[in-house]
């Protein structure tokens, strides 16, 4: 879904699409700073020739195997320097990489490997007693585009290709220059993935020239600069992590990426302590642990952190008031979206804004209205529903018309599910969700796709989903269900209906109310406000008794 002519036109002069694709724009801070520290994945450290080097390497291997410009792969590994080599190495050739998250699981991974036309699928061996590899074997079975599994790490079994392997900087059969035109800025870049409000993921396509835009931006306004060591350990596909403005912000502004395997206390504060880490990005459950952590007296110096940002889910005010009094540093809220808005506050916003709103824009042509649920706009300061259009954010889905028609607007309005209030200077306070979803620990769970899999389970009637309010993860799954004349179902057949299927563990539903009746609106639907109600009424009387 192009931008109209004359809005490109208009980006394009403004300075925001450069025209320049994303593989160049690391090849200046490589040709400005090789020697300099680029990325650090454990005891591995490379330079930004280093890692040059690699991407080189691993383009013009992918080549041998046959993917050429307009594949997809389906990127599906943890925080690790393969994910970073792969990613730049596909940018390079206009191969698109489709960023799966580490928690997907057959299900998820079918839809997009299949929706997509995946040439290929790159994921690492066993993690946490899963098998990656065998999954993705299986996958290759299902969807007969998918030509290639590759693996990350030592464990690669016969019919796999060692993506380690590809990654590597010299030898054959890399010989030689990289002889391969530059991909087109306009066209796609890479494929993130959206919140999933209806179902299943959707793909959105970013740019070379649009994720620029919103990449650069997001650095200038969080200042990163040579400086900086940021911190990654929160997934790597995510759009906050990534690119937010993550590890391509930091390796643009000539930083150095340091990755994490887990955001846990136990292992994100020792490699602060190790690299002297200024800037890393979380999600407020993670914060929680952090500060309880701080609280317990552990070991480790964390003093060289300068920013703590915090996105993925709405963080309480009276939390966002402990981080600086508590870590040392300075709090950084961020909201935004795959789909393309971010808003952050600066480093010098006064306390107020930094622990009472989420930020705002961080591009003078981001384009913000807020509406009732008529599309009216409501009264300055009121809450209603934002919608948003701008140079970084796209107009469009991949291959999804009734999607694409339903999240916008034929002028290019996204309609971002987000009941917020605009503040006169500009600051977004994030009220909460009028999309039927679940924020988990900032992972975004459709309520009808979990509805689906209830209806699976012999005995359920009626289903509903709705989010439990959590102290740590901000919310849960909650299922309310309606069951047939003498049936009994409990919490964990709807679980097993789901784990059968291999759904991503954190969309499981943890609770279970089981009523006579559903609650339905005015029109016939399920009146999920009241059974919110009815929950908190249900938790208020627990915690008394």
């Amino acid at each position: 879904m192009p931008w109209p002519s004359d809005v490109a036109a208009r980006y394009v002069a403004a300075g925001h699409w450069t025209g320049v694709p994303l593989t160049e724009r690391l090849r200046a801070v490589v040709d400005a700073r090789p020697g300099a520290t680029a990325l650090v994945d454990g005891d591995l450290r490379l330079s930004y020739a280093g890692l040059w080097a690699r991407v080189q390497a691993a383009a013009r291997r992918l080549t041998l195997l046959g993917l050429c410009a307009g594949d997809r792969v389906v990127v599906q590994l943890p925080n690790r320097w393969e994910f970073v080599v792969l990613t730049l190495a596909c940018l390079r050739l206009g191969v698109l990489p489709v960023m799966a998250l580490p928690a997907h699981r057959r299900h998820e991974l079918a839809h997009l490997a299949g929706h997509c036309a995946a040439t290929a699928i790159a994921v690492p061996g066993m993690v946490n007693g899963f098998d990656h590899q065998a999954m993705a074997h299986g996958l290759a079975a299902e969807v007969s585009t998918i030509g290639h599994v590759l693996v990350a790490g030592a464990d690669v079994a016969p019919g796999s290709v060692s993506l380690t392997e590809i990654c590597q900087p010299a030898g054959p059969p890399s010989a030689g220059a990289l002889d391969h035109p530059l991909p087109d800025a306009r066209g796609t870049a890479l494929f993130l993935l959206s919140g999933g409000t209806t179902g299943l993921p959707k793909l959105i396509p970013r740019s070379h020239d649009d994720f620029g835009c919103a990449i650069s931006h997001a650095a200038r306004a969080s200042r990163l600069g040579p400086d900086t060591v940021y911190l990654a350990v929160l997934p790597a596909a995510h759009n906050f992590t990534l690119a937010g403005p993550g590890i391509i912000g930091t390796l643009f502004s000539g930083g150095r990426a340091v990755l994490g395997n887990s955001p846990a206390p136990a292992t994100a504060f020792p490699l602060i302590e190790r690299e002297a880490v200024t800037v890393t990005g979380v999600v407020p459950a993670v914060l929680q642990r952090w500060l309880q952590a701080q609280r317990d007296g552990h070991p480790h110096d964390i003093s060289a952190l300068r920013v703590l940002q915090v996105g993925g889910a709405k963080l309480a005010d009276e939390v966002a008031r402990q981080v600086t009094p508590a870590l040392g540093c300075i709090l950084q809220q961020g909201y935004g979206m795959a789909e393309g808005l971010i808003c952050i506050t600066r480093l010098d916003d006064p306390d107020e804004i930094l622990c009472r709103t989420q930020g705002r824009p961080i591009c003078p042509d981001d384009e913000l209205r807020v509406v009732d649920g008529d599309g009216r706009e409501v009264p300055a300061g009121q809450p209603g529903i934002l919608l948003t259009r701008g140079p970084y954010t796209v107009r469009g889905y991949y291959r999804a018309a009734e999607h694409t028609a339903r999240a916008f607007t034929p002028d290019g309005w996204y309609n971002t599910g987000d009941v917020v209030r605009l503040r006169p200077d500009g600051y977004l306070v994030v009220e909460g969700r009028d999309k039927d979803v679940i924020n988990r620990a900032g992972e975004k769970i459709s309520a009808e796709e979990v509805e689906n899999f209830a209806y699976r389970v012999d005995g359920v009637q009626l289903a509903a989903v709705i989010p439990m309010p959590d102290p740590d993860l901000g919310e849960r799954v909650c299922m309310y269900v309606v069951l047939r004349p003498g049936a009994r179902v409990g919490l964990q057949q709807v679980v097993s209906a789901m784990q059968r299927a291999d759904v991503a563990r954190y969309k499981l539903p943890e609770r279970l109310v089981v009523v006579d009746v559903l609650p339905l609106t005015a029109v016939g639907k399920i009146d999920k406000k009241k059974l919110r109600t009815d929950l908190i009424r249900r938790l208020t009387a627990e915690r008394a008794a």
